[in-house]
């Protein structure tokens, strides 16, 4: 019922930026938070940022003063703002989000994830 389709992922070299984009449809009533999280190969796929509905922030230590999470909220798009890119930051960026969303007469919740896009830093 709700579906999450990322963007922006590539091959880029170390201290670069690249920007991730994450776009939710559906019948979405309400998204009550957005985050990305990461996978690099062999390791456990770790949280990077999360952004909530009212404005709150929190991000991985290693990502801290480097990436930035915001959102579009009339676009159920939430992006990822990576600058200073090291060669660790490989890794599949996956988006993840807490949604509200109807059917019928009803209304659910589910946590859906991306499809996942590829980012490669090259040192």
């Amino acid at each position: 019922q709700v579906q999450l389709v990322e963007s922006g992922g590539g091959l880029v070299q170390a201290g670069g930026s690249l920007r991730l984009s994450c776009a939710a449809s559906g019948s979405i009533l309400s998204i009550n938070a957005m985050g990305w999280f990461r996978q690099a190969p062999g390791k456990q796929r770790e949280l990077v940022a999360s952004i909530t509905s009212g404005g709150k922030t929190t991000y991985v230590d290693s990502v801290k003063g480097r990436f930035t999470i915001s959102t579009d909220n009339a676009k159920n798009t939430v992006y990822l703002q990576m600058n200073s890119l090291k060669p660790e930051d490989t890794a599949v960026y996956y988006c993840n989000a807490d949604v509200e969303y109807y059917s019928g007469r009803y209304t659910y919740t589910t946590k859906p994830w991306g499809q996942g896009t590829q980012v490669t830093v090259s040192s």
